[in-house]
């Protein structure tokens, strides 16, 4: 029997995987909006681009799925670093494998994880500079150019990301700005 995981990850056009995750939202009340698309639209666009040798589909419906469980707005620092897990257990349920939602749970630096993948490396360049470039109910999104200093010189300062530089230099392409 086919399982939601089966049934996503065979799904390779990127609008109709959307439209899979918008009907799961809708019946399983999971987190998915805009900011979800921007990030996996610019893991896409990261990959495409950059020529980065990652399994492209299972980035993207990570992209799509890690942040199933966040809240919609929350400052409670506990459920900040929660999110990822409770969603990597719900994924679980869904049938994907370990090392998808492993992928999923080191989104951020809240778990330690021996061997980190490096699929979550990019899940964590787009969650963050995405977080950095939207608006938010307490702010407003940094312009491109600050959301990359704080990504590079905050966010990730001190942390063996090893597409940083390769982000970086893709984002500032995009903004037509030598890195």
């Amino acid at each position: 029997m086919e399982t939601f995981a089966d049934y996503i990850l065979s799904e390779k056009d990127f609008t109709k995987k959307m439209e899979i995750v918008y009907y799961l939202q809708k019946r399983a009340n999971i987190f998915f909006d805009n900011s979800v698309i921007l990030k996996a639209e610019l893991a896409r666009l990261f990959i495409d681009q950059m020529n980065i040798d990652v399994d492209k589909n299972l980035v993207i419906t990570a992209c799509l799925l890690y942040a199933c469980k966040k809240n919609i707005v929350s400052y409670d620092l506990e459920k900040i670093k929660s999110y990822a897990i409770e969603g990597a257990k719900y994924l679980e349920t869904l049938g994907f494998s370990k090392k998808f939602c492993k992928i999923c749970t080191e989104v951020n630096r809240y778990v330690n994880t021996e061997n980190r993948e490096k699929e979550s490396d990019i899940l964590e360049l787009v969650d963050n500079f995405g977080g950095l470039v939207l608006d938010r109910p307490e702010r407003k999104g940094y312009p491109i150019d600050e959301a990359m200093n704080l990504l590079e010189n905050r966010n990730l300062k001190n942390v063996d990301n090893r597409y940083l530089k390769q982000f970086k230099k893709f984002i500032y392409s995009k903004e037509g700005v030598a890195a």
